[in-house]
């Protein structure tokens, strides 16, 4: 019986991929916190842990005709927000720089966690194969 790499790593693989796209729109709100009427960013990783376990369980729409829409595309664009501001500054910036550090420290804490899983599975991969 074949195992599939993707049902073997589960929904691990996603969760890094989303954890560095949420650590790019983090970082970037951070290098825009002076900029006049810049507009703070962020993901909805549920929405995208929810997209990713659809695909996982063949649930996600199908492209089987060039002329179609990519719905995968779509589906990150639209995770993509604007976050409500505490208290927007006078210029219009709605980034609070402390606040992004807290969130980027703990995206980071967190892929570094989901990394640590996907490590495990792959270390443990290899060692059925390998019959150790």
């Amino acid at each position: 019986m074949p195992i599939s790499l993707d049902g073997a790593l589960g929904i691990h693989q996603p969760a890094l991929e989303a954890r560095i796209k949420r650590a790019e729109v983090l970082a970037n709100n951070l290098a825009n916190a002076d900029t006049p009427n810049y507009k703070a960013r962020d993901i909805d990783f549920g929405a995208m842990m929810q997209q990713a376990q659809q695909n996982l369980d063949g649930l996600a729409m199908e492209k089987t005709h060039d002329r179609h829409l990519d719905t995968g595309a779509m589906a990150a664009d639209s995770e993509l927000l604007y976050r409500v501001p505490h208290q927007p500054s006078v210029d219009g910036n709605t980034v609070d720089a402390q606040q992004e550090q807290s969130r980027f420290m703990r995206n980071a804490m967190e892929y570094q966690v989901s990394f640590q899983f996907l490590n495990g599975k792959v270390t443990g991969l290899k060692k059925a194969i390998s019959g150790q």
